[in-house]
């Protein structure tokens, strides 16, 4: 049903107008028919609609959010829970967090087959809320999710840069840890697993959860034994407070970095002696060709959430899954960056069979977004949205779990004054 007329088509509605009145823009592959069922304004520059449309296992039910990144009054940022090591429902984190809607976002630490280790929550891709660096990347062996595209990776995201255009991009680590005259290169920030032979950086973002799991697994495996080879050094106003071969857990204080090293990174750590004086520094920046900020670090993002690339430059990447129907989350972005799709599909129900990430690349394609991400999806396919005069926000799509799961993050979408 179509709650609001529309007199004049406002370029963020001409394509789904153009759907609901049975055209299409032109665009290859499958989903090969689109209707929408409703297209409402809920805020300026927000548009929420649902859908249906074929794929290859029957009929599918779509919601989507479409963002005109160009309103001053509209913003996007991350969805996350107090601390990376944890999880929220997406509706709980758009509540807490006063957002008008959201999706969930990137695959996480959601089970363990390490014994004694404990899931994390945490994700697998980077993270940067509000302009904060909040965590990197995985090793590619160490993720969880369906198999990646070739020629992408943990590092990729979808997010907004300081100049406040929309990208999907890649965001590395770069960072360093200076003690006295020795320098060593720093692999990993809050994240759940570090690289072979690494360093990683454990600040107050992390919480309390035990950073054992970081020493677990390869590059290559993520169920790998635990290494033997461990170190840990506390770092606290910028002197070595504790050194020690026991991984610890609990909360970090903000002004304290807690380093964990493995192999080769262990043996660097245990050369340091309490009362020495330690600076770490790091920040995560994409090498995007052209992509040169005024920023104080080149390829700067304001929010960034990790998610595959399965669309780029308009076209699909090459070797989607055309098989494998389930719920899907993904996020898309258009217009020279200035419009952002967020797209769940419902399945594994008699009134949603799902789509494969083959069609989910055509249907974010259809809708007018030149490049996307995949992002979690199955259980954790949530779509919470606010409406006016809501005092909350609540679910919109059918979660197949039956209700919603708990995630690592998600994306926001906020209305400011």
């Amino acid at each position: 049903m179509l709650r609001k007329t529309l007199p004049a088509l406002p370029p963020l509605v001409a394509c789904a107008a153009m759907l609901l009145a049975g055209a299409a823009p032109a665009a290859a592959g499958p989903p090969t028919a689109m209707r929408f069922t409703r297209i409402d304004h809920i805020s300026p520059g927000v548009l929420f609609q649902t859908f249906r449309t074929k794929t290859s296992h029957g009929t599918a039910l779509g919601y989507l959010l479409e963002v005109d990144l160009g309103n001053p009054h509209v913003s996007v940022d991350l969805l996350h829970p107090p601390a990376v090591a944890a999880r929220r429902t997406v509706t709980d984190m758009v509540n807490t967090q006063h957002a008008l809607a959201g999706v969930n976002g990137d695959f996480f630490n959601i089970h363990e087959s390490h014994t004694g280790v404990t899931p994390t929550g945490s994700a697998n891709g980077p993270e940067v809320a509000d302009g904060h660096d909040r965590k990197g990347a995985v090793p590619n062996g160490q993720r969880f999710g369906p198999a990646l595209p070739a020629g992408t990776s943990t590092e990729d995201v979808i997010g907004i840069g300081v100049d406040q255009v929309a990208r999907v991009a890649s965001l590395h680590l770069a960072g360093t840890i200076r003690a006295g005259q020795t320098r060593f290169d720093l692999r990993g920030l809050n994240q759940y697993a570090l690289p072979v032979d690494g360093i990683g950086a454990f600040t107050s973002d992390w919480g309390t959860m035990s950073r054992i799991r970081a020493t677990c697994g390869t590059d290559t495996r993520r169920g790998a034994p635990c290494s033997a080879d461990i170190a840990e050094v506390t770092v606290a106003r910028g002197m070595v407070t504790h050194v020690g071969d026991a991984i610890g857990e609990g909360a970090i204080p903000p002004d304290t970095t807690v380093l964990v090293g493995r192999e080769q990174g262990a043996d660097a750590l245990r050369t340091m002696r309490p009362g020495d004086l330690v600076s770490v520094d790091y920040h995560l920046a994409s090498d995007l060709p052209g992509y040169h900020l005024t920023s104080d670090v080149p390829g700067r993002f304001q929010f960034a959430v990790g998610g595959y690339p399965i669309l780029r430059n308009g076209q699909p990447l090459t070797d989607l899954d055309t098989v494998s129907a389930a719920p899907r989350t993904a996020a898309g972005v258009g217009q020279k960056g200035q419009r952002m799709y967020l797209v769940v599909v419902d399945g594994r129900s008699e009134k949603s069979g799902g789509a494969t990430i083959a069609e989910l690349s055509a249907l974010l394609s259809r809708l007018g977004a030149d490049d996307a991400v995949n992002l979690d999806s199955g259980g954790s396919s949530t779509f919470t949205l606010r409406e006016p005069g809501q005092s909350a926000a609540t679910v919109r799509n059918n979660p197949s779990d039956g209700s919603e799961r708990a995630v690592a993050n998600g994306i926001g979408i906020f209305i400011r004054p």
